[in-house]
């Protein structure tokens, strides 16, 4: 910590019970009283250096009177500062801080204690030092939380304005560049490569989160709006409002829970002084956090959600939680949103209609932006869209929360329908999660009519169930019998519909292949269709001839390959399917008879045979 040292002279005062003196050798003629503090002094010094202690001197101290006595109880800094004052006037040693600079200040201030009364007056030597704190993250920080003792005299000297703008320049600058301290490998301060011995590591992005979390709300909350307005990004600003609240709000790290099937406590009296500090800082916190989507995580808002129910706040600041997780739900967890409801008199154990509330404000955000209508085309998934994404996890994670909530036996029917229904059928590529949910749902509540059991099927789709979940829904006797007909219905169509899929791929199979025999063929037939003059068909006529005498000789050859072949006996069929390239895939199936040569049936009439087959 920075100091700087006044004076020359020895220590000159001495306290005795509640009354200090100055043991210069000489009787005190003035008595200055600050609360139950009285200071015995002389004349001179003090009005040589204070322009009010002067006027005061001069007005109240008759010459006929011995001792002169002047309340001073309003004074910044009370009776301890004005000791620094005292001794500063007799020149006795001083040493001024980060600690008590600012109340000197004010009262040098208050006392009138300018140049006029003397070269290097108070008011000078303490601005002097100020500007040499305002150099240093650590003791400008020392010197804004001095500035609640002292508070209107400090705002009126700029005081705390100039603390927090210089916090937030290192808040928002690169921390090795200045007199701020940077973690070492032993956990120690490291100021500018001071301590050597000491080897300094990587300051992180959030070095300064710890030291600012010890400032009262009202400082903390100007500092993060100097911070903000020199340019800081949001995600260390909800980083560092995220510190804070974990440290000042006790109950955002407990997490709520249901045991037993038993409600939750209800919130702990508002009355308590310290309960409503609470509720107006996380109230606060709330108003300083950034709106920007993705910069603080869901599961943190959603435990403030949940401490903000606890503490009773405003409906203002419930609402704008509200908002800030809806536009983010996509990433959310299940058991992040298992809100529980508070207080014994609650009909559910979740707060649904907290959920219902968050999940309208998500879909709001797509039905206001222009571009998310891309994802609908006559109800169908356009699965190209980049916002078909969140919504889609939005909707697995709410039908995911149905399943959940559906075993309370008091949850109303109304309430499960609204909230599936909000999720619209295009966010839901299949349909087994809200199938489930609506299954449990029947379970849980087995007094249901047939009617209302139709109606709460309704929610499901029965064509976007999987063949999994069709499958169950046809043996599930929970389910009305009109459903299940349904459900066998579309699969036995989904069957058909495959089934006919695979004969066109089939029979596109077989016309590829005659297409690429023919291709030379209907190559040269567009060509003829396109020419109009005579001797261009007169050229195609005897090309076709050229081919078909090809086609005869080709044929020729074959027989013969076949007689050699019957010949030889060990010659295998490998030869001839490699002369003509055939493949193994598209080898016909002769049958090979394993009688001799001499056998009665003759070879010629399987040559002749085969030669019919391929067509010679």
């Amino acid at each position: 910590m920075a100091s700087m040292k006044l004076g020359s002279k020895s220590e000159l005062f001495c306290l005795d019970a509640n009354s200090w003196f100055c043991t210069t050798g000489l009787p005190s003629d003035v008595v200055i009283e600050i609360g139950e503090m009285s200071f015995h002094l002389h004349k001179f010094p003090l009005l040589s250096r204070s322009r009010v202690l002067e006027d005061l001197i001069g007005e109240h101290c008759n010459n006929d009177a011995k001792k002169c006595v002047l309340q001073l109880d309003d004074i910044p800094g009370g009776a301890k500062t004005f000791l620094y004052v005292a001794k500063f006037c007799y020149g006795v040693k001083i040493e001024l801080s980060a600690l008590n600079v600012v109340s000197l200040r004010c009262a040098a201030e208050y006392l009138g204690m300018k140049e006029d009364y003397g070269e290097g007056n108070l008011i000078t030597q303490t601005e002097n030092f100020l500007d040499e704190i305002f150099t240093s993250w650590r003791d400008s920080l020392k010197a804004l939380e001095t500035c609640e003792e002292v508070l209107p005299y400090a705002e009126e000297l700029h005081i705390v304005s100039r603390c927090i703008n210089s916090l937030a320049m290192k808040a928002c600058a690169d921390p090795s560049l200045f007199s701020w301290p940077t973690q070492t490998s032993k956990g120690t301060a490291f100021w500018n490569g001071i301590n050597a011995s000491a080897k300094p590591q990587p300051v992180g992005k959030d070095w300064w989160y710890d030291d600012a979390s010890f400032l009262r709300l009202p400082m903390y909350k100007r500092l993060i709006m100097a911070v903000h307005s020199n340019g800081m990004k949001p995600e260390k600003l909800a980083g560092a409002l995220m510190y804070y609240a974990g440290r000042h709000l006790p109950l955002l790290g407990r997490q709520s829970s249901l045991e037993n099937g038993k409600h939750c406590e209800p919130g702990p009296s508002i009355s308590n002084p310290v309960d409503v500090y609470q509720r107006n800082l996380l109230e606060e916190v709330v108003e300083l956090l950034p709106d920007q989507k993705g910069v603080i995580p869901s599961n943190f808002l959603l435990r403030l959600l949940r401490t903000a129910m606890i503490m009773e706040v405003s409906p203002s600041c419930r609402e704008s939680l509200e908002k800030q997780i809806g536009a983010q739900l996509d990433q959310s967890a299940l058991e992040d949103i298992l809100i529980p409801n508070i207080g014994y008199t609650v009909e559910n154990l979740y707060d649904i209609d907290c959920v219902q509330r968050i999940l309208d404000y998500f879909f709001l955000q797509y039905h206001d932006n222009p571009a998310s209508n891309q994802i609908v085309n006559e109800g169908q998934i356009t699965e190209s869209s980049n916002s078909l994404t969140p919504t889609t996890m939005v909707a697995n994670l709410i039908d995911n929360y149905l399943a959940e909530v559906a075993p309370d036996v008091n949850l109303k029917m109304t309430k499960f329908q609204s909230l599936a229904g909000a999720v619209p059928d295009y966010a839901r590529a299949l349909d087994d999660g809200i199938y489930r949910a609506i299954d449990i749902y029947l379970k849980a509540h087995p007094w249901l009519t047939d009617s209302e059991r139709e109606q709460l099927c309704r929610l499901m789709n029965c064509q976007k169930l999987s063949l999994e979940a069709s499958t169950h829904a046809a043996q599930n006797e929970r389910l009305p019998l009109r459903v299940i007909v349904q459900v066998l219905f579309f699969e036995q169509l989904r069957l058909r519909t495959s089934i006919a899929g695979w004969f066109f791929v089939s029979d596109n199979l077989e016309n590829s292949r005659d297409l690429s025999g023919n291709l030379a063929l209907t190559r040269n037939e567009v060509q003829t269709e396109g020419r109009g003059t005579e001797d261009e068909n007169i050229i195609q006529v005897d090309e076709m001839k050229d081919r078909v005498s090809e086609l005869e000789k080709e044929c020729l050859s074959m027989k013969e390959e076949i007689d050699k072949l019957v010949k030889t006996k060990g010659s295998t069929w490998n030869v001839l399917f490699r002369r003509f390239r055939f493949n193994k895939a598209s080898k016909p199936s002769i049958p090979i008879s394993k009688e001799s040569p001499t056998s009665s049936t003759p070879l010629i009439n399987r040559k002749e045979k085969y030669s019919d087959e391929i067509g010679c």
